[in-house]
C-alpha cells in the first residue's frame, strides 16, 4: 500500500480501492493556491503506481467544489513583489501539468461537483474520467471577464466539450447551471443534490470493482495514445498493452474466472 504525503490544503481519506481527495480551502471555497496545485502533484505521484488503487474521487470540502484561482491571494502577489513575465508564464504553466497528470493518472478519477465550478474549477471537472454534478451547481468561466485568458484549461474544455460551444463559454464568460454542463458534456451525470451524489458516485465505483486495475491502466493510456499517434502507431501500441495485460497474472485470473463461471479475484462485493 502506497504510504501518502501529509497535506495541509487536501484533505486524504483511503477507503479500501477508492482514494478520496477534497479540497480543503472551504473558507474561499477552494480556490486554487500552489499549495494546492504542489500537494495535488505529490499524492498523484504517489498514487500513480499503486493497482491496489481502482479509483480517485476528487470533490470540495464544504459544499463547493473549486471557484477557480485565488485571485485575492495573486493580486496580493503582484503587490508585494511584482513577477517577471517569464515567473507568471512559469507559475501559470504549473497547472497545466497538473491537468495533464489528472487526464492520464492510471487510476479511474471521478469528480464530484456542487455549488460551485469556476474558472479553473471548471477545467478540473473537463479531466475526470467521470463527472458528476449536481444539478444547481454553477459553472462559469469568468478568465476573461477578469481581463485573462483560461489559458491552462482551454485544451480540456475544447477536448471536452468541442470547438464551438468552446468559444461561445470562454468569449462570453456566461453562467450556466449541472444540467447544462451534462449537456455540454463536461458532466456525465446528473445528481439532484449532495446525497444524490454520493449514491451515484457508489453505483460508478461498484462498476470499476467489476473491472480489472491493471487493464484499466493501459486502457487509458490506450485512448490518450490513440490522440497522439498515426493509427498504425497506436494499434501497435495497443497490441503491446494487450500482449502485457493477457499474460500477466491479472490477465490469467480474468479468462480462468471467465472460463470457470466465477468472479474473478479483483471483483469485490
Amino acid at each position: 500500500m502506497t504510504s501518502l504525503p501529509t497535506c495541509k490544503d487536501l484533505i486524504l481519506s483511503r477507503q479500501s480501492g477508492v482514494l478520496h481527495i477534497y479540497l480543503n480551502r472551504p473558507e474561499v471555497k477552494n480556490a486554487l493556491v500552489d499549495g494546492v496545485v504542489n500537494e495535488l502533484h505529490a499524492v498523484l505521484n504517489a498514487a500513480r503506481d499503486d493497482r491496489s488503487l481502482r479509483a480517485l474521487v476528487i470533490r470540495g470540502e464544504g459544499g463547493t467544489f473549486c471557484a477557480g484561482g485565488d485571485i485575492k491571494a495573486f493580486k496580493s502577489g503582484l503587490q508585494e513583489v511584482p513577477p517577471s513575465d517569464e515567473e507568471v508564464a512559469r507559475g501559470n504553466r504549473s497547472f497545466g501539468d497538473l491537468m495533464i497528470r489528472i487526464n492520464e493518472q492510471p487510476q479511474t478519477v471521478i469528480m464530484l461537483v456542487e455549488g460551485a465550478a469556476i474558472g479553473g474549477g471548471l477545467g478540473l471537472c473537463c479531466v475526470g474520467d467521470i463527472t458528476i454534478v449536481t444539478h444547481d451547481t454553477k459553472f462559469r468561466l469568468s478568465e476573461t471577464s477578469l481581463g485573462i485568458p483560461p489559458a491552462q484549461i482551454a485544451p480540456f474544455v475544447t477536448e471536452r466539450v468541442g470547438l464551438t460551444t468552446a468559444r461561445r463559454l470562454m468569449l462570453t464568460g456566461a453562467s450556466f447551471t449541472g444540467e447544462d454542463a451534462v449537456r455540454y458534456g463536461i458532466g456525465h451525470i446528473l445528481a439532484v443534490d449532495t446525497a444524490d451524489l454520493d449514491t451515484k458516485c457508489n453505483e460508478i465505483l461498484a462498476q470499476i470493482n467489476h473491472c480489472a486495475p491493471g487493464a484499466n491502466a493501459v486502457t487509458k493510456s490506450i485512448i490518450f495514445e490513440a490522440t497522439r499517434r498515426s493509427r498504425t502507431e497506436a494499434l501497435d501500441f495497443a497490441a503491446q498493452g494487450f500482449a502485457r495485460c493477457m499474460l500477466s497474472e491479472e490477465g490469467r485470473e480474468g479468462v480462468s474466472a471467465f472460463v470457470e463461471k466465477r468472479k474473478p479475484c479483483w471483483a469485490e462485493e
